[in-house]
């Protein structure tokens, strides 16, 4: 090993310790990614999702800071999903975008980026799919940092050339993605160099790849939180990653599921009934017992949401209770409960937008939550239908709640799941 390769490891070694000592939500998405020294092919660095790959005479000419940077937007990248999100845009376009998407959220967080990083305040803020479309398609003078190795526009939308193991690295040595894979802080740059690019990946392994990568950022956003280090921004940024490539039909059905169901019950039933012959010693077989869901809907009715969204996630959720057995009590709120609130809708009857919902004020989400507690009743769930802005109530309930969120705000308890789909 010669003076300067070790002198670039080292300085690699220590931007890692770093971000995970004062950016912990970024620093363990770095430390999923292995570091390989590159050959010629990488001009700065590079990532396929699976690895980081970097030019050591690059690396060489930078500050750690700047390093810290640079590695930071790698794994942000693989977090964020970008090598599964192309779709059929055009490559070097989309690139562009990912990394006006990512270098101000990196800013914001105090990182130094590069001179040759892309930064414009009008992108702060979007995704890569708002920005993509604002961007010529003469992209001549502009560059992306690294190099997004993760497909290629030969590979039709980035589909790779054939179903391989999502398993099996087919640019990183051929080690297996694992959970465990460079969890610790230790973790070392690869000696091995990569003298070639790796090949794009297929759809199959892209699609292991983004699962994976959500449980990443879920892991990292949760040891941040433990340490108190991870910011608001980055905390919406990591649910909406996450939360958008759920089905909320497919959470909302399963939430409907479990609150009414058929299950066999071993209970001895009365003699009174029966149903219990004069012989003790009879077998006793499992009766089947239909439990009727208790479901509680609330639907914002403030300004930021339109008519037109509440009659059609009622459709939706009609579509979706019609093969549920639970009863829905439905609520409508904006600062205030509307006048005729709840309306209660038994198993076989259709839900419908109740005429007296007028609203269009603020939003507080508390007189729902209070009207529960007051009653002495306890849902089997709370299915909560927002845009999430306005007043929250301090303290949990004890039931089960869901956020059906429209828009890009957070809530402080419950499961948020993302509509705009």
């Amino acid at each position: 090993m010669t003076q300067a390769t070790s002198a670039v490891e080292t300085k690699l070694a220590a931007a890692r310790m770093r971000l995970l000592m004062d950016k912990p939500f970024l620093g363990a998405l770095v430390l999923r990614l292995p570091l390989k020294s590159a050959g010629a092919w990488c001009r700065t660095m590079a990532t396929d999702a699976r690895a980081i790959y970097y030019n050591p005479d690059w690396v060489n000419e930078m500050s750690t800071a700047h390093a810290q940077f640079a590695l930071a937007h790698e794994a942000l990248h693989c977090g964020l999903g970008h090598f599964a999100r192309r779709g059929q845009r055009v490559q070097r376009k989309w690139d562009i975008a990912c990394d006006f998407a990512i270098n101000p959220v990196l800013m914001d967080e105090g990182l130094k980026p590069p001179m040759d990083a892309l930064v414009l305040d009008v992108y702060r803020g979007l995704s890569a799919e708002e920005i993509y479309p604002c961007l010529d398609d003469e992209l001549e003078d502009n560059d992306t940092l690294d190099d997004h190795v993760w497909d290629s526009d030969e590979a039709e939308g980035g589909q790779g050339s054939g179903d391989s193991d999502p398993n099996k690295d087919s640019g990183s040595g051929g080690k297996k993605s694992d959970e465990g894979q460079n969890a610790g802080p230790s973790s070392q740059p690869d000696q091995t160099e990569q003298d070639e690019p790796p090949k794009p990946l297929s759809g199959i392994e892209k699609e292991h790849l983004q699962q994976q990568w959500q449980r990443y950022m879920a892991a990292a956003a949760q040891r941040a939180r433990e340490t108190g280090k991870l910011p608001a921004s980055l905390a919406r940024l990591c649910d909406a990653a996450i939360a958008t490539q759920i089905s909320w039909r497919a959470v909302l059905a399963q939430y409907l599921s479990m609150s009414g169901r058929d299950d066999y019950s071993w209970q001895r039933p009365s003699r009174r009934s029966g149903d219990v012959a004069a012989n003790q010693f009879e077998v006793m077989w499992p009766s089947l017992r239909s439990h009727s869901g208790d479901v509680y809907v609330a639907l914002d009715t403030s300004g930021s949401v339109s008519e037109v969204d509440l009659s059609g996630f009622l459709a939706e959720l009609n579509a979706i209770k019609a093969a549920s057995k639970v009863r829905v009590t439905l609520f409508a709120c904006d600062m205030q409960l509307a006048p005729d609130a709840p309306w209660v809708y038994e198993v076989w009857e259709p839900l419908k937008l109740p005429e007296n919902i007028d609203g269009g004020g603020g939003t507080s989400f508390t007189p729902v939550f209070d009207w529960i507690e007051k009653s002495g009743h306890k849902p089997d769930s709370l299915v909560y239908f927002t845009d999430a802005v306005g007043a929250f109530p301090k303290h949990a309930p004890e039931y089960p709640v869901m956020w059906l969120v429209k828009g890009k705000a957070a809530v402080p308890f419950g499961q948020r799941i993302q509509l705009n789909d």
